[in-house]
Parts: structure tokens; C-alpha cells; sequence
């Protein structure tokens, strides 16, 4: 491989380099790879015990969910305050854990219990966007269009089927471009309301 030296570095040409894998990416079958390198995509936010339920959770331990979106749909998102096709969020679920090593108080993140990956992809999904439990490294298959999760983000989501309400640094962008949905506008009414 013929290689150039700039600055004393070297550097391999340009035909040499290896192609970027895209975030989204399929078996022949319609399976998910899974992406292993989602962490050092964007990192949105992390919530602890959250639940979209008001029945008493049976979990004898915190729940923390870091949330990470591809970069390229981010850089997207910023510019149009919508999410562009091929969009892909890792919810990566961690067990909280509170004496460890010198922790004295609060919690902190372990072992990671679970992962699951929203995706938007029109031409594939009929509501556009689709859920894969990411249960090991190996390809998984789209849960059902009227799945649970499917149905709450279509619901609820303030953004493109998206809880964009739960990201800090998103939900601003949202409101300035003006792309919230009228369902999670209709939901923050109802809560002013109920909460007068």
C-alpha cells in the first residue's frame, strides 16, 4: 500500500480508506445489525425510573436510560427540528447501583440490562418508524407496527413519533422551528389543566 508522509505523519490515501458504515443497516431477511459503535454516537439524556404507567413498579432497584441518536440525524435535527429517514436512537436501559467501590450516597450506572433501537425508515415501515429489542449483538427483527411502543410514540411523541420532550437540549429546537406534534400539544394541555 503506497502511503504519504505529511508533517511525519502518515497518511493513507484517500482510495485506501475504509467506507463508513451507515447507522442503519439490514440482514437480506429485514433484520437489524445491530450498531455496535452507537456509544460514540450523540448522546441525548439519561431519565431514571421512568414510567409511562401509574401502577406501582415491582423494581427493587434504579433504572437509568441513556438515550443516543446517530450523528448524522442529529446534525439533520438541528438544522430542520425533524428527524431525516435512516434516523436511529439506541434507549440503552443500565442498572442503577448506590455502594460501590468509595459511594457513599446516591446512585450511579452499572450493568447494562437491555437495549432496544427506534427507527425511522419509510420506504420499510408503514407508520415510517419501528422497534428492535437489541437482546444480544445479533441481528434482531422489527417488533409489530401495532406494538406497544410503536402505538405510545405515535401517541405521545413530541417530534416525528419521538419523546423529544424528555431531551433538554431538543425540545428548545423543536418549539423554535415549530415541529411539535399536535398530539404531545394536546397532552401538555391536558396537564396544564389537570394541574390547576
Amino acid at each position: 500500500m503506497a502511503v504519504a508522509l505529511l508533517g511525519g505523519l502518515a497518511v493513507a490515501p484517500a482510495s485506501q480508506a475504509e467506507p463508513k458504515t451507515p447507522a442503519v443497516a439490514y440482514t437480506p431477511d429485514g433484520k437489524l445489525i445491530y450498531p455496535k459503535d452507537y456509544r460514540s454516537w450523540i448522546y441525548l439524556s439519561s431519565g431514571m425510573d421512568m414510567s409511562y404507567s401509574d401502577a406501582p413498579g415491582a423494581a427493587d432497584h434504579h433504572m437509568f436510560d441513556n438515550v443516543f441518536v446517530n450523528r448524522e440525524a442529529y446534525e439533520a435535527y438541528q438544522k430542520t427540528g425533524t428527524w431525516p429517514d435512516k434516523t436511529i436512537f439506541v434507549l440503552e436501559a443500565r442498572m442503577g447501583q448506590g455502594r460501590g467501590s468509595i459511594n457513599k450516597k446516591g446512585v450511579y450506572q452499572a450493568d447494562a440490562m437491555g437495549r432496544e433501537a427506534h427507527v425511522k425508515d419509510t420506504a420499510r415501515f408503514k407508520s415510517g418508524w419501528a422497534f428492535f429489542p437489541l437482546n444480544s449483538d445479533a441481528p434482531a427483527p422489527a417488533l409489530a407496527q401495532t406494538s406497544q411502543c410503536n402505538v405510545c410514540h405515535e401517541q405521545h411523541g413530541a417530534v416525528d413519533t419521538t419523546f423529544v420532550q424528555f431531551y433538554p437540549t431538543l425540545l428548545p429546537r423543536a418549539q423554535e422551528m415549530r415541529t411539535l406534534s399536535a398530539a404531545y400539544l394536546a397532552d401538555e394541555e391536558k396537564d396544564k389543566a389537570t394541574s390547576r
